[in-house]
């Protein structure tokens, strides 16, 4: 069937354009025109541009670096400064790169995407830089010292390449600029290894995938006595992985490690290896969710005995791992809350020692200084704002605060509970619920309902910073669902909600609303929903299956036709977490619950307006999921806002006033709903 709407596929096209341009024009005058919008604006780039708000940095060298926005450079500038400074009342900061400047001076729309500084010389670092906030980058050499790029360094055109430092003069580089350097999800799908001053066409070529394949990437890993271990990562598919070793005279050998699992770091002459399945090894089953300490042999990538340091019990899974000089530091989750391992090297072994840090909230690596035992991170949850800290695993002493975000609203009216949800086959689903102490139930309280539930990413408590103030403050209710799909406990979490049974994290979803209605917290008059990306598609099935449930849906930077999800951008990497349309099976499940395929005209059933959000230069998921499906719910009489905006990209990273303009877009939607009468 011929899709009448499948032009708005088209970014360049003068229909399309015209199209954009008009829904923007209507929701500007539907919710930027709302007397609210402009001062919620005012007061959330107030708050972003807060002076106290925490300096978040990445020690090299013994300096520390932070990438700050702010009024005077809204693009942002890349700045340092020393340990006794940051402790200091007065930070004073030496900027390194103004992304300003650059900007203005190659007339480019220039957002610094990230910065990589060579671990043995930390004053050279690989710069990428976004044109409008999209995935595709540049990539070029930058000498700290000098501030200047490096005439002659590396430099690398505009693609979603992977580049990474092997030493000062050698770097992994994974190119993505040609279309024949492509892998069918849009990404690269050669390792290649390039000396300075080397012609590109002289470069070693290390592995090479088939088209079919989702990426390869490399990088080394260091010890902390500087050996080396060379790998390359071929991803196969999004959950299908194998790994390489590379040698001193670039030859690689297949790891014998199972194929659905993550190498994490390299350490003390072993490899650390979370485990995504079960896998029988040297006799010995392992299960999924563990990680392991496996002895590898640098030079020639034998591997050796495995340690197991973590099994995941039903309420727990692993997240992450910092390699110190002499231990590791593992946060997992418990109860979808932050719980910190800490292991030290005894001999040839590692063992368990207890840490002071907290068993609630959530706790992030910020950062862990190369050849050093610190930690630095943060800690938050809902109601406390975050705390920069500083913990060194090789002493007894307690934390040291560095940092305090400062509260951006009251916190003691409020509290928050958990709650479990029966989900249509009888599994208890957990959400949070953020609301005032004693919340009244008799269903009249507006509240948000946010989730995820995809790519094994668990949902955790955040600080409600800007939310707190402008909803919770406001008599708004804040909820967040720990769904099926998502990684809060474990891979069986995940894969319950993997291909044909994608249902499932729907009807979890759906079952949480429910049981918000059944408490008497909300109802659905008073209810709305919000999700981004596959959250997006989560809000959007929901959207159409239980329209009814919701007066609010929010449906930011969406998948919502999933029949063609594959041939849109970077789509056809995620057929391990969606499906193939093409396969009798699994498009069959696809097209059942496909929201763009399922919308319904209002003579027959009445949606809520909704809110679509986009950025022209999303080159992650396609605008025109969100396009078309406002276009046909126009077309079927049902109401929708749509707005895209023109940089940003699929992760925001754009300037603070279109960040600020965005949210309160949002709040003044929310309010319009669900607040006002």
């Amino acid at each position: 069937m011929t899709d009448p709407f499948q032009y708005l596929e088209d970014l360049d096209s003068p229909a399309s354009l015209a199209w954009v341009d008009a829904q923007n024009a209507q929701t500007r005058s539907a919710l930027d025109a709302d007397p609210r919008t402009a001062p919620l604006t005012a007061d959330i780039l107030a708050t972003l541009r807060d002076t106290r708000q925490i300096p978040y940095c990445s020690e090299h060298g013994g300096w520390l670096y932070h990438f700050h926005q702010s009024a005077e450079n809204p693009r942002g500038v890349y700045r340092r400064t020393t340990w006794d400074s940051y402790r200091a009342a007065q930070t004073a900061w030496d900027i390194v790169l103004d992304i300003d400047a650059l900007a203005a001076a190659e007339q480019v729309d220039w957002y610094l995407d990230g910065v990589d500084h060579c671990t043995l010389a930390p004053e050279r670092c690989l710069i990428t830089l976004s044109p409008g906030g999209s995935d595709a980058t540049v990539c070029r050499e930058y000498d700290v010292a000098t501030r200047t790029f490096v005439a002659g360094g590396f430099h690398f055109p505009l693609g979603k390449s992977d580049i990474a430092w092997r030493d000062p003069d050698s770097v992994f580089v994974c190119p993505a600029w040609d279309d024949d350097q492509l892998t069918e999800s849009g990404y690269s799908r050669e390792a290649v290894l390039l000396q300075r001053g080397q012609d590109w066409g002289d470069a070693l070529s290390l592995l090479a995938l088939e088209p079919d394949a989702m990426m390869v990437s490399a990088w080394r890993f260091l010890d902390a006595d500087q050996t080396p271990f060379d790998v390359i990562e071929a991803s196969l598919s999004f959950y299908q992985k194998a790994y390489f070793h590379i040698d001193a005279a670039g030859d690689i050998s297949q790891l014998k490690l199972p194929p659905r699992g993550e190498l994490e770091a390299f350490s003390h002459g072993e490899l650390l290896l979370k485990l995504d399945m079960d896998w029988k090894y040297h006799g010995t089953r392992y299960p999924a969710g563990s990680l392991l300490a496996i002895r590898a042999n640098a030079q020639t990538g034998e591997l050796g005995a495995a340690t197991l340091l973590f099994a995941p019990a039903p309420e727990q899974s692993y997240v992450m791992l910092e390699a110190t000089l002499n231990g590791l530091a593992v946060i997992i989750t418990e109860n979808v809350q932050s719980r910190l391992l800490t292991f030290r090297r005894a001999g040839e072994a590692w063992e368990a020692f207890a840490n002071p840090l907290p068993h609630s909230g959530v706790i992030e690596f910020v950062d862990q200084p190369w050849q050093s035992d610190v930690l630095v991170y943060n800690f938050s949850d809902f109601l406390t704002p975050a705390g920069l800290y500083r913990y060194d695993l090789s002493s007894n002493a307690a934390p040291e605060l560095l940092r305090a975000q400062p509260p951006a609203f009251d916190a003691t009216p409020f509290a928050v509970l958990q709650h479990h949800a029966s989900s249509r086959d009888g599994t208890p689903i957990p959400y949070f619920l953020v609301a005032k102490s004693g919340i009244e139930l008799d269903g009249n309280t507006p509240t948000l309902l946010y989730g995820y539930g995809g790519f094994a990413l668990p949902m955790m408590p955040y600080y409600l910073d800007h939310f707190g103030k402008q909803w919770l403050e406001q008599g708004g209710a804040f909820v967040l669902a720990n769904i099926r799909g998502g990684g809060e406990f474990g891979p069986a979490w995940h894969e319950a909600a993997l291909k044909e049974k994608r249902q499932t994290s729907f009807d979890d979803f759906i079952a949480v609303a429910e049981d918000l209605v059944a408490r008497g917290v909300t109802s659905a008059r008073r209810l709305g929903i919000e999700g981004g990306s596959n959250g997006g598609l989560l809000v959007g099935a929901c959207l159409v299956q239980r329209p009814e449930l919701f007066n609010a849906v929010v449906c930011e930077v969406p998948l919502l036709d999933m029949l063609r999800y594959a041939e849109l951008h970077a789509g056809a990497s995620w057929l391990d977490e969606y499906g193939d349309p093409d396969d009798e099976a699994e498009g069959a499940a696809l097209a059942a619950y496909s929201p763009y395929h399922h919308i319904a005209p209002a003579t027959e059933r009445r949606y809520p307006r909704t809110l679509f959000t986009t950025s022209t230069q999303d080159d992650r998921v396609h605008p025109a999921h969100a396009r078309k499906m406002v276009a046909k719910l126009h077309a079927l009489g049902q109401p929708a806002l749509f707005f895209e905006t023109g940089g940003g990209g699929h992760g925001g990273n754009t300037a603070q006033e279109q960040t600020a303009e965005e949210l309160a877009r949002v709040l003044v939607y929310l309010y319009q709903q669900l607040l006002d009468d």
